[in-house]
């Protein structure tokens, strides 16, 4: 796993990368905390991205021997061990490093642990918590489970950044593509620009040729590296390895590893993902998927084991799940909104390619409802992926109309609103804004329409038009 230890090269890395190498680097040399974890779905990156910090490293003049990289896999001899985490760096120490983690430290050379996966053992995060309370240390975890990622939050509070990596970027597609789209909108220092309405109309007016080109790739494959990196292999081909590495991995091994899992039906999963996929950018209550895998499946499956299932696909990263909306600590009666990690995976595994390209759309009409839906579950991983934004969904209710969904900066709340079609009415089609705006008790300093083409028409000066291709700018 560390062949930089005897001076043999390590895995080959893409010459391309992904922002993600960045913000980890950053994380680092502020030290913001000993622990830097990184979540996001399989194979979008997370381990290449380690690959590429450490490359950087050895090359800034690390010794090799001040950095150790392991990869936690279920069942190999590491997991059998007791306190797996903390019996490999005593090793580490007496054997590679020849010297303790404090000694070096006070040398002025620092040790980097990079774990990958290290979530899949138990009591992962007692063993880290001991490690950095008693030792100077920088620790990066990698891991594609949110959920044990997250049961790990409390017993680590104080001790990590979290980093949430998503699937690329329409700005690292481009250069991907050797195109130029810019850098992210939103920088990696916080969340207050999100509420400077300066902010959105810049954004909303980025664009331009390689913008529209990489959008069409965007369209065309999703945002998968692998998708992007292969752009010469055919779409069907590019389709089964996500179906196969990317959906059967998690359904049919990650959530039925240990003896627990092992007693979950990888044959509901996969009917639940389906309906994810099919029910995608959309609020269907529990009743109605069970009502579906019940017709799909012909078996009395019931209620709560589908709110059961729907969250372990949900602590997967495959698909987010937007909550109601809270205000004052009430909930608001309504059902999770479905937005899968990447539309490609709807594509690949219902065999349905649905085109977000405005000019394909013109051309195929038909599909534009679907479309809507899809550039709605785009739009709502967006914003799930950015680190510490609060986001939801406000169903209908009384006077107000459905918002597809408010995301919460402090005491402010920001309503967006997706209407991905050919032509917007600017009255009817920002009816649900203006309510939510000018109902004081939300808070809302202005609101947002994601649309399909620049402008469309809007002149309420509260509401941005923001094309989604230039939303998708943002990161």
């Amino acid at each position: 796993m560390n062949p930089w230890w005897t001076g043999d090269a390590a895995k080959q890395t893409p010459k391309t990368r992904r922002h993600l190498v960045g913000w980890m680097q950053w994380r680092l040399r502020q030290k913001l905390a000993p622990i830097v974890v990184v979540r996001g779905p399989r194979q979008i990156g997370k381990t290449t991205a380690q690959f590429q910090v450490i490359d950087d490293l050895l090359a800034e003049g690390v010794t090799p021997n001040r950095i150790m990289r392991v990869q936690y896999e279920d069942g190999s001899e590491l997991s059998r061990l007791t306190e797996p985490v903390l019996r490999v760096v005593e090793w580490y120490e007496e054997v590679v490093l020849e010297n303790t983690l404090n000694n070096a430290a006070s040398m002025g050379q620092g040790v980097y642990l990079f774990l990958d996966e290290v979530q899949n053992l138990k009591g992962w995060d007692s063993q880290l918590k001991h490690l950095v309370d008693s030792s100077t240390v920088q620790v990066v975890v990698t891991g594609s489970s949110a959920l044990r990622i997250e049961a790990g939050r409390d017993s680590l509070s104080g001790r990590i950044t979290t980093i949430e990596a998503g699937v690329l970027s329409l700005t690292e597609i481009a250069a991907f593509k050797n195109l130029d789209a810019g850098s992210p909108h939103l920088a990696d220092n916080g969340l207050e620009p999100l509420l400077d309405i300066e902010w959105w109309r810049d954004l909303a007016v980025r664009g331009g040729e390689d913008v529209s080109t990489a959008f069409r790739a965007f369209s065309d494959r999703g945002g998968y590296p692998l998708a992007h990196q292969h752009a010469d292999i055919d779409w069907p081909r590019i389709a089964n390895q996500l179906n196969e590495n990317v959906i059967r991995r998690v359904i049919q091994h990650d959530l039925r590893v240990s003896d627990r899992g092992r007693k979950r039906d990888a044959a509901l999963l996969e009917e639940l993902f389906r309906l994810a996929c099919r029910y995608i950018g959309q609020s269907p209550g529990p009743t109605t998927l069970t009502r579906e895998v019940r017709r799909a499946m012909g078996s009395d499956v019931g209620v709560q084991k589908v709110r059961e299932y729907l969250r372990f696909l949900d602590n997967t990263l495959l698909i987010r799940v937007v909550p109601p909306l809270e205000i004052r600590l009430k909930k608001v009666k309504g059902f999770p909104k479905l937005c899968l990690a990447d539309h490609a995976l709807r594509a690949s595994w219902l065999q349905e390619s649905i085109p977000l390209d405005p000019d394909q759309l013109l051309q195929q009409p038909h599909m534009s409802d679907l479309a809507g839906h899809v550039a709605e579950s785009v739009t709502g991983t967006l914003f799930a992926s950015v680190d510490g934004l609060d986001v939801a969904h406000l169903p209908a209710r009384n006077e107000q109309p459905e918002i597809d969904f408010v995301v919460t900066i402090g005491d402010k709340r920001i309503p967006v609103e997706v209407k991905y079609r050919q032509r917007i009415d600017p009255m009817r089609d920002t009816e649900g804004l203006r309510t939510f705006v000018e109902t004081a008790v939300n808070n809302a300093p202005f609101a947002i329409i994601v649309t399909m083409r620049p402008g469309d028409g809007i002149s309420d000066p509260r509401i941005i038009p923001v094309p989604l291709s230039s939303l998708l700018l943002m990161r």
